[in-house]
């Protein structure tokens, strides 16, 4: 197993969205981040013709240990996602607008800080989420959040990213949101439930639980899912439920009802439902299958002289 102190410059494939050069801000922090790296670190981007997927395999093959996923939560889980199978590590260098995962690592948030904390840092295997094959590292889910995520892209090109219009666009989607979805949920002790809900959220993420105030951390310790159904009901039910999650106080039992399986299936009404991961979203062929993929990934966390508090 690779130890904090073999962890060399050369070791090093950085996987950069093609986009992030476009900012001046992300480029700079890119090249903050490959300059304490070391000169032996190699940047790669993708492209149309050459997926990530693609690029991060080809830099495994070409003899990179550690794969340094450069960008958002979307980044992170699609490097992941290549990465299931592999014997490399992954480091993770933020660059996103909530960086749910990195946070949770207790990275650092700045570029050099973060990348000096993947050199010193040593390699752990975690279990993640995936859904019919798709894998996440913090969340999945059905409903308000899929359509949530489109109404914020509409945002972010029209007006540009931050949290406060990724809030704001929430907002709109309660607004606009008529459609809850009827559902039914067998989970791996053979118990079965049909609901009718406008959003079920499978979390893997203990930072994004603490973040909102939300119960299930016991859960994600234990390798399952922290599942959150939210209660059929009008409109201002939902604006009451989206006050109290941005206020942490929202509860299991009386907003929300919460199950922690470490599989289930979802059978629903529409045969492709739109299934939103780590702010990515698309159409997945039901029956929805949600499982846990034990120690399926490494990754580089820092030491606990390097972390910070999230």
């Amino acid at each position: 197993m690779l130890r904090s102190d073999e962890i060399r410059s050369e070791d090093i494939c950085v996987i950069a969205n093609p986009k992030s050069g476009r900012n001046s801000k992300d480029a700079q922090a890119i090249d903050k981040a490959m300059a304490a790296l070391g000169s032996g670190a190699e940047l790669r981007r993708w492209s149309k013709d050459k997926g990530l997927e693609d690029e991060v395999k080809n830099a495994v093959a070409d003899g990179h240990r550690v794969i340094v996923a450069a960008g958002g939560d979307g980044t992170v889980m699609g490097v992941a996602q290549a990465m299931i199978g592999t014997d490399a590590h992954m480091g993770v260098l933020p660059l996103g607008t909530f960086n749910y995962f990195a946070r949770g690592l207790g990275l650092p948030q700045e570029p050099e800080p973060a990348a000096e904390a993947i050199l010193k840092g040593r390699p752990h295997k975690i279990s993640v989420g995936s859904v019919n094959g798709q894998v996440f590292l913090n969340n999945a889910s059905l409903g308000l959040y899929p359509a949530a995520l489109r109404a914020r892209e509409d945002v972010y090109r029209r007006w540009g990213r931050s949290r406060f219009l990724a809030h704001l666009s929430l907002i709109r989607t309660l607004y606009r949101f008529q459609r809850p979805h009827q559902m039914r949920i067998t989970t791996e002790d053979g118990q079965t439930r049909s609901l009718r809900t406008p959003l079920l959220f499978a979390a893997r993420s203990s930072y994004q639980l603490d973040y909102f105030g939300l119960d299930g951390k016991d859960a994600i310790s234990s390798d399952k899912f922290a599942v959150y159904m939210a209660r059929d009901g009008h409109r201002g039910h939902l604006f009451m439920l989206a006050l109290r999650l941005a206020m942490g106080t929202m509860k299991a039992g009386r907003d929300v009802e919460l199950i922690t399986p470490s599989k289930m299936v979802i059978e629903t009404k529409h045969p492709k439902p739109i299934v939103a991961y780590d702010g990515e979203k698309k159409r997945i062929p039901a029956p929805l299958t949600f499982e846990i993929l034990e120690d399926a990934l490494s990754i580089i966390v820092p030491n606990e002289a390097d972390r910070v508090a999230a």
